[in-house]
């Protein structure tokens, strides 16, 4: 039995942000990836948003992780030359529900550290963006634009040049906590025994979790899907930020509603809807929902042609609470939450995922 010093289950960029982290404090890691290559799952199925860290309740680990995530992100992506690109969104009220509940959106990113979002009045948006449609609308001039691959790649190769390895086609198929550490049981028979193991596999985080022989099954949450669909737009964009849409202060949603987004080369992408399901692989687009994204869309952008919106891509979250339920708080769950040595499940880690690897890698490398 080979034996190693950090295990990290899953090349996605949380994945590979933890383990360059660990193998900058000086630990020799080695990433396992079930897939041909990296970030080939949520990573690579998102809207590749920078977040400011606005929705999320104060004190919470999706609050605290994005805020100072955003700041490493955006000083990581300008050292290293990533693209990147700090274009500002606009969040839209186009009800009178919505507009309520602006003040409660705009004192809750207050409360979590983010101090430069702006109260827009309807002419003052249409100033900004005159193909929109609103009655108010909150500035956030700090949310951006990353591209997630050459993200991905730079974190890997700060990896291996801190002496770390990624193995691709290397699934893990359970954990065994014994005296000597903990063992991995590889999909091809291949067991290693780890004084550490993180659980970074996303989709697949709470089945590891649940197959952890040794890990009292209370610190295995369910896992729930939901589906997530864009479309993209043919034809130039006639916005230069991000759109989203207030949400409604009386709905718990799964999701920030039909957004759009740009992409670096300008492109425009609407989505994601929210389509609970059962299967994690269940990533094709149905064209027919486009029916539904055109009314979303229409409420702030009333121009959008007929035809306009061809199906894009799907990417699927991995959450941990279930529909009609609040969202639940990222899960970071170290040897003091459930008591076995070297061991950390990370759970739940949908958006602000992308935005928050670095504070993710960051506290890992504590715990551990």
């Amino acid at each position: 039995m080979e034996q190693v010093d950090v295990v990290v289950i899953g090349a996605g960029v949380v994945g590979l942000a933890v383990a360059r982290s660990l193998a900058l404090a000086g630990r020799e890691v080695m990433v396992l990836e079930r897939e041909a290559t990296i970030g080939t799952g949520t990573s690579s199925r998102n809207s590749e948003v920078i977040h400011a860290g606005i929705y999320y309740p104060q004190g919470s680990l999706k609050a605290r992780l994005c805020v100072r995530g955003r700041a490493l992100l955006y000083a990581y992506c300008s050292e290293r030359g990533i693209a990147h690109r700090r274009c500002g969104k606009l969040i839209v009220a186009n009800t009178a529900s919505q507009v309520r509940g602006l003040p409660g959106i705009q004192a809750r990113a207050e409360a979590n550290g983010v101090h430069d979002l702006t109260w827009l009045s309807r002419t003052e948006a249409l100033a900004r963006e005159p193909a929109l449609e609103c009655l108010a609308a909150l500035l956030s001039p700090s949310t951006g634009i990353v591209d997630s691959h050459v993200l991905m790649l730079s974190l890997q190769g700060d990896l291996e040049h801190a002496g770390g390895l990624v193995a691709c086609h290397s699934g893990v198929d359970r954990l065994r906590v014994i005296d000597a550490g903990i063992e991995v049981l590889m999909q091809d028979g291949t067991v290693l025994l780890a004084r550490s193991v993180v659980n970074a596999a996303g989709l697949h985080a709470c089945q590891i979790a649940g197959y952890t022989q040794g890990l009292d099954p209370v610190h295995a949450p369910r896992a729930w899907y939901a589906k997530g669909s864009y479309f993209t737009l043919s034809g130039r964009s006639p916005f230069a930020r991000l759109i989203y849409p207030a949400p409604d202060p009386e709905a718990h949603l799964a999701g920030l509603g039909v957004h759009l987004t740009l992409d670096l080369g300008g492109q425009a992408k609407f989505g994601p809807d929210v389509q609970w399901t059962d299967d994690p692989d269940d990533l094709g687009v149905n064209p027919a929902s486009a029916e539904g994204f055109y009314a979303a869309v229409r409420q702030y952008w009333p121009g959008l042609p007929e035809h306009a919106l061809l199906p894009g891509y799907a990417g699927m979250r991995p959450k941990i609470s279930g529909p009609h339920e609040p969202a639940a708080d990222f899960r970071i769950d170290g040897p003091p939450v459930h008591g076995v040595p070297g061991l950390v499940n990370l759970l739940g880690i949908e958006s602000p995922g992308l935005t928050s690897c670095l504070a993710i890698g960051e506290q890992v490398a504590a715990l551990l």
